[in-house]
């Protein structure tokens, strides 16, 4: 299957990667880590090498397909790096039992901040125009990201964003590691405190000089941090 990425021999150790990206996203960490692990990269449904979605997916779906994989390529209980939305998946994974031993997750997404009254002054304008003109709200409201999406993806990503996770977080019972960027706009570092507070066996990591792919901005920093964790 063109959409598993599998190298390596010893423990299990899966990557999950963000929206938008591809198994190939880990390159650095999959040449290193496959040096003392069975890696496996996988590409979500509708991105990468694998198929396009044919409905919207949730947090939950993703989920549940990550959890059939893994069971039908025979790998049980394995450590786990992800990477911003794959550490949403993560995060409903081992809220669910032991689906991962230790997981270490990167600009992890899943708190949703707090809206501004901005923000619910754009969501209602957005709401009106598209009642009007569904076409030109599509085009002149949402982020870039979304304006890249196909019809279907962009209700799957609806979904997506707008669940929070620290309930989930709550029910984690294994080891996770929480890393950042200082400069990490997307998911600051203040989001994966929350995420600490409310996993009771996880820690915080803030890599200096890197953004929202710290795993990428600092490979050998991430690297180094994420092995003494697994470890």
């Amino acid at each position: 299957m063109s959409y598993i990425l599998q190298r390596g021999s010893g423990k299990d150790l899966v990557f999950l990667h963000g929206y938008l990206s591809c198994k190939e996203s880990f390159y650095p960490q999959l040449e290193y880590f496959s040096k003392f692990y069975r890696v496996t990269a996988l590409d979500f449904p509708g991105f990468g090498e694998n198929a396009a979605l044919n409905a919207p997916w949730s947090v939950d779906d993703y989920a549940d397909w990550t959890e059939r994989t893994l069971q039908t390529l025979n790998i049980v209980r394995p450590h786990v790096i992800a990477h911003s939305f794959g550490g949403r998946v993560a995060i409903k994974c081992l809220s669910r039992g032991e689906s991962f031993d230790r997981a270490v997750l990167c600009g992890c997404a899943g708190i949703v901040p707090k809206r501004t009254l901005r923000y619910k002054l754009r969501v209602s304008a957005y709401r009106a125009v598209k009642r009007i003109a569904p076409a030109y709200a599509e085009r002149k409201f949402g982020s870039a990201e979304y304006k890249t999406l196909s019809p279907v993806m962009k209700e799957s990503y609806k979904k997506i964003v707008n669940e929070d996770l620290r309930e989930a977080a709550k029910s984690i019972s294994r080891p996770v590691l929480f890393i950042n960027g200082e400069n990490d706009r997307d998911t600051p570092p203040a989001s994966a405190e929350i995420y600490a507070a409310n996993a009771p066996l996880s820690k915080t990591l803030v890599l200096k000089n890197c953004g929202h792919f710290a795993h990428l901005d600092n490979p050998l920093a991430f690297d180094m941090a994420a092995e003494e964790f697994l470890r």
